[in-house]
């Protein structure tokens, strides 16, 4: 199966830029969080990351955040209204509790990618390892690759685009977040199930290609996993699902 990825790269030589290895990242959180908004500055870059964690993270303001190269944990995490792409691959916690904005990880992303996301959209362009939108709660995902085990762990709300392959326990404990996978799913989580893909189902996995800048026009190749609804209420006869 071809890998899904987007052509979207945008950097431009009067960039507003940070060098992280320089003025550390306390400083370039500082700045975006302060002199972004105050200064109504658009695009900016921040250079030399070397993997440093909580990097862009609790980001107020309509600004375009490249950091070019690779960050650890958190990163872009709490983002509302940002605009922020990850030139290569993310610790785990990316885009962690999100509100609204939208982050892109060029590469591949740890664990727990989106946890906890209430809005906006998360693009993964590579693979996306365990807990992928583990407690979703409104967000869309989308990744160009593979999720790994128990990707939708507890989502309460939202949507996951995977073009790839699925790994076990997937949509564990789901609520009413709806998972879209093309590729194998290796195994169903508790109260998961597989449903037909419907024309709003066919529409919405187009939606959110389209969102994502992912080339890929064949939507009837996607499976739709969503909750059986069989754990909503408590039964001492199903004691041990629980």
């Amino acid at each position: 199966m071809e890998r899904v990825v987007s052509s979207r790269t945008a950097l431009q030589a009067d960039d507003v830029v940070l060098d992280v290895a320089r003025v550390g990242v306390r400083e370039v959180n500082r700045f975006l969080h302060q002199d972004v908004p105050q200064r109504r500055i658009s695009r900016m870059r921040i250079e030399e990351p070397h993997g440093a964690h909580s990097l862009a993270v609790g980001i107020d303001a309509e600004v375009e955040v490249h950091v070019l190269g690779h960050a650890g944990y958190y990163a872009g995490g709490m983002n509302k209204r940002a605009s922020i792409v990850v030139h290569g691959n993310v610790e785990r916690g990316v885009a962690e509790n999100m509100m609204s904005g939208m982050v892109r990880v060029k590469g591949n992303a740890s664990e727990c990618a989106g946890a906890s996301a209430h809005g906006g959209l998360l693009v993964i362009e590579g693979d996306a390892a365990g807990r992928c939108g583990i407690s979703l709660k409104g967000a869309d995902i989308a990744v160009g690759g593979s999720v790994g085990h128990s990707a939708a762990f507890m989502a309460q709300a939202g949507r996951m685009l995977v073009c790839g392959d699925a790994g076990v326990g997937l949509g564990d404990s789901l609520y009413e977040a709806v998972i879209y996978v093309r590729g194998t799913i290796h195994g169903l989580g508790s109260d998961a199930q597989q449903e037909p893909m419907t024309d709003a189902d066919r529409a919405a996995v187009a939606e959110l290609l389209a969102a994502a800048g992912m080339e890929l026009n064949e939507t009837r190749a996607f499976k739709r996993v969503a909750s059986a609804r069989t754990l909503y209420h408590w039964n001492s006869a199903n004691h041990t699902a629980y």
